[in-house]
């Protein structure tokens, strides 16, 4: 796939983009042949670059008005987008004037700016979208010759969907409608009814929690206390990043809590949290400020975080959809990760399902602070035992350093070695 401008491939290069993924290929050539697109495909495909990269292509920088409208469901989400697009511009040879819009910025500020000039590629939430185009009329939205509604079950799921509607209405029938989710769900048809005229719908590798990228752990709590039980898993592991979801924010606070008395390096992130201290803290959290984060779904879906090796759910979501998005905020494009899941009995069915949907769950416990095979669930029937290879190849990205925390390769190896001459042992 030949660009024409010299500034997208060099920007791509530096962020070590060497092939184009399965969602790009297909869905470039289609974005630049200006069509209509509903795409399903799954977390850490590539969604957000297979519309950035011709978006860009596209873009005429001599021309002073909006040319693309990115919507987003989340603050974080929209941050990322704007933080990829800014990257991938920077080599421009002309100016491109690329804006954020979010709830807890500077309104004002962005109304005045607006009066004077209007960006060429606007980045938003719908909340904000909808005020600054529709309610100040302020945005002048209407010349975009794109439109693309990123994670949109997700902003479904978050009641976005009259905002958006009403950010839709501004446009013509020439503007380009370009819709990306995980999952393309029932109620999201009478919107894509309405406004996408006989869309091409690309469906790459359905989410589903069979990715080959991350190995599948669950540890039985057995009734004893689950901040004991989550202390001995952090004893048993040294991860680059790991993150601990929790179902509730009072949970979540909670961990955070129990941590920081036991001297763990963690940070907090939930919704209750300022926007511009979520950000401050992620981006601490890119920099090894932080070993781990307690967070609550607000960070299950769309959010990159380069060289998160671990993820820990300190309780399973309700839904096993949710547990395909939080295990995949690790195992991101060509690495390894590895989720570890506690449960106790009430969670068997629920085990039941993910297995149904071709999870390889693999069932450990911890004794002396190292990691051993435990009995399966269910003796009767054949379950997936743990391949200690598995565990002692994991690649770890490491996006900021050659080097890691002193006595991290050599622990982990260890480890290991010792789970392997375990399962050994148990085979004979």
């Amino acid at each position: 796939m030949n660009l024409t401008k010299k500034y997208i491939e060099e920007a791509l290069k530096e962020i070590s983009f060497t092939q184009y993924t399965e969602v790009q290929e297909a869905v470039i050539p289609l974005f630049l042949n200006k069509e209509s697109l509903i795409i399903e495909a799954k977390t850490g495909s590539g969604k957000t670059h297979s519309y950035l990269i011709p978006i860009l292509e596209r873009l005429d920088e001599d021309l002073p008005e909006i040319q693309s409208v990115i919507c987003a469901p989340t603050r974080e989400l929209a941050s990322q987008i704007y933080s990829f697009v800014r990257q991938m511009t920077q080599k421009s040879p002309k100016p491109i004037d690329v804006r954020l819009f979010v709830g807890s910025s500077d309104r004002e500020n962005e109304m005045t700016r607006l009066t004077k000039s209007q960006p060429q590629i606007v980045i938003g939430t719908p909340g904000r979208l909808f005020d600054l185009i529709r309610k100040e009329n302020i945005l002048k939205a209407y010349t975009a010759k794109s439109f693309i509604i990123d994670e949109a079950d997700m902003a479904l799921e978050n009641a976005f969907l009259d905002e958006i509607d009403g950010i839709a209405s501004v446009f013509d029938k020439n503007t380009q409608m370009v819709v990306l989710s995980a999952t393309i769900p029932e109620r999201l048809q009478p919107f894509l009814k309405k406004y996408l005229t006989s869309p091409k719908f690309i469906q790459i590798h359905k989410e589903d929690v069979s990715n080959l990228n991350i190995k599948h752990y669950f540890v039985k709590t057995k009734e004893k206390d689950r901040f004991e039980v989550l202390s001995s898993v952090l004893t048993a592991i040294n991860p680059y990043i790991g993150i601990i979801f929790c179902n509730t924010k009072d949970s979540a606070n909670a961990v955070y809590e129990y941590l920081k008395n036991k001297k763990v390096n963690a940070t907090l992130l939930h919704g209750d949290i300022d926007f511009r201290k979520r950000r401050q803290l992620l981006k601490r959290l890119e920099n090894l400020e932080f070993q781990y984060l307690v967070a609550t779904d607000l960070l299950s879906r769309g959010i990159d975080i380069d060289g998160v090796s671990h993820i820990i759910n300190f309780e399973l979501p309700k839904d096993t959809s949710f547990y395909v998005h939080r295990t995949g905020r690790t195992g991101r494009m060509a690495y390894d990760g590895i989720a570890i899941s506690l449960y106790d009995f009430k969670d068997e069915a629920y085990l039941n399902v993910l297995e149904g949907l071709g999870l390889s769950c693999s069932y450990i416990e911890i004794k002396s602070k190292t990691i051993v095979p435990a009995k399966t669930r269910d003796e009767r029937s054949k379950r997936v035992r743990i391949d200690s290879k598995e565990l002692t190849q994991i690649k770890i990205k490491n996006p900021k350093s050659k080097t890691v925390k002193p006595g991290y390769k050599k622990k982990y190896k260890e480890e290991m070695i010792s789970l392997l001459k375990k399962s050994k042992r148990r085979g004979k």
